[in-house]
């Protein structure tokens, strides 16, 4: 160790003009800069080195969904849609994932506001809570014009005659029915209801002409509901007894619109 000497070191020798040593450093000696990258793929070669970048990275090879870049701020969401195999041209609409469908809606409606009209026994195939929702919504929306927020006994009242209706539906009939399904004949057939809390805005229902049309909405929307049910449920020469419960469910939201 002590006979080592630096090649660079140039001992007590002076220094030159620009205040360095002289050095016997030659530049023609040193490494030429393109064996730099030779002599990096060395350690990597085809053994599996560590250094080989050839080897360690391969750009493009196996992607077969990149694309260079166009410009288009959708062209990734395309690049998705066609590695899962989706198109948002062949989804459904939102209405329709929801449940809501305006035909059914309008056919149901008009089943109820002529109750003397043949209806097709698969009609309550779809039990859509659209149309009850907004019936029932609308009922204490002329109620709380008129003085009177009863939207809670709307709401109790109705889970307790759904409730009565489908145990007493259950026990009659031999099919059986859903939830449901009364949940939605009970709301549709609410709606010459939502008319009577309507004119009570203009009149007064508890004078003989009130007590009549009152008498006769709560046997339009019984004759309606027990319309509905015999026919999906197949319950042939059973419709006054079904219509007498449900009478009774809508004497209840009479007793709220006229007092």
């Amino acid at each position: 160790m002590s006979n080592y000497q630096d090649p660079y070191y140039q001992g007590s020798q002076p220094f030159s003009q620009d205040g360095f040593y002289a050095t016997n450093y030659d530049q023609n000696t040193a490494m030429p800069q393109g064996n730099y990258g030779q002599q990096f793929s060395s350690y990597g070669g085809d053994t599996g080195g560590f250094y080989s970048y050839n080897n360690y990275y391969q750009p493009n090879e196996g992607n077969q969904f990149q694309s260079p870049y166009t410009g288009n701020m959708n062209q990734g969401i395309r690049q998705v849609d066609e590695a899962h195999g989706t198109d948002f041209d062949d989804e459904p609409p939102l209405l329709e994932e929801l449940g809501i469908n305006f035909d059914h809606i309008w056919e149901k409606t008009l089943s109820v506001l002529n109750p003397l009209k043949l209806t097709d026994s698969h009609i309550m195939d779809d039990t859509d809570l659209a149309g009850p929702l907004l019936f029932c919504l609308a009922f204490g929306g002329f109620l709380l014009l008129h003085g009177k927020v009863t939207f809670g006994y709307i709401y109790g009242f109705s889970a307790l005659g759904c409730l009565a209706m489908y145990i007493v539906l259950n026990l009659m009939s031999m099919t059986g029915v859903s939830v449901g399904c009364v949940i939605s004949v009970l709301g549709y057939c609410l709606l010459p209801m939502v008319a009577l809390s309507g004119v009570a805005l203009f009149m007064s229902l508890q004078g003989t002409l009130g007590s009549i049309l009152t008498t006769v909405v709560i046997g339009w929307c019984s004759l309606a509901s027990s319309k509905l049910f015999v026919t999906a449920l197949g319950m042939d020469h059973q419709q006054p007894l079904v219509a007498y419960p449900c009478a009774l469910v809508y004497g209840i939201f009479a007793l709220l619109t006229v007092f």
